[in-house]
């Protein structure tokens, strides 16, 4: 077990907190925490990594998959409180599961997962970045006219770009399937 991997995996056990504090008592402020706590470690996991030279294919997996299930339970907990409409709930969903398929399908190819697009991993930031906004926005702090047009902003340019490298990705997932497999390793 890595730093960064601890990290991670503290990350991991912030998701369903998280999700509780949203669904359950509505603690927005603690919900905040949570997040901010996320975006931090997240970050802090990726430094780590490069600075103490500790990559693994765990950690590799991993933070992709807490940044995605935050994205998932934030927006099922801001759908769940009609704070953004469902439909836009249903397409990042989509957008997820389609490429989530391809991954099983790329692997009985010979396939690795996706290469990292550096533009998805920006759309995954704006959204993280929108929530709490959104959150804001709800409330009825003084803050709330105020972060509620940020919120959506971020969201709408999150949405649009997240759903722009889904089309990229699966682009990668059609290319893959157009040629050859790669020879196996028999070593």
């Amino acid at each position: 077990m890595t730093v960064p991997n601890v990290l991670s995996v503290a990350r991991l056990a912030g998701v369903p907190l998280f999700a509780w504090l949203l669904i359950g008592p509505r603690a927005d402020g603690w919900a905040l925490v949570v997040l901010v706590a996320g975006g931090i470690t997240d970050w802090a996991d990726g430094k780590i990594a490069r600075l103490l030279n500790q990559y693994s294919r765990f950690g590799e997996l991993l933070d992709p998959a807490v940044d995605r299930l935050y994205i998932l339970v934030a927006l099922a907990a801001l759908g769940i409180r009609e704070i953004v409409p469902w439909w836009l709930v249903a397409v990042l969903v989509a957008r997820d599961l389609v490429l989530g398929l391809c991954l099983p399908i790329l692997k009985a190819r010979g396939y690795g997962p996706f290469a990292v697009i550096y533009l998805g991993k920006a759309a995954t930031f704006v959204l993280l970045y929108a929530f709490p906004f959104l959150l804001v926005g709800a409330g009825s702090s003084p803050f709330a006219d105020l972060c509620r047009p940020i919120g959506y902003a971020f969201a709408a340019w999150g949405a649009a770009v997240y759903l722009y490298t889904g089309v990229l990705y699966f682009a990668q997932f059609v290319r893959a399937m157009r040629l050859p497999p790669p020879p196996r390793d028999e070593g």
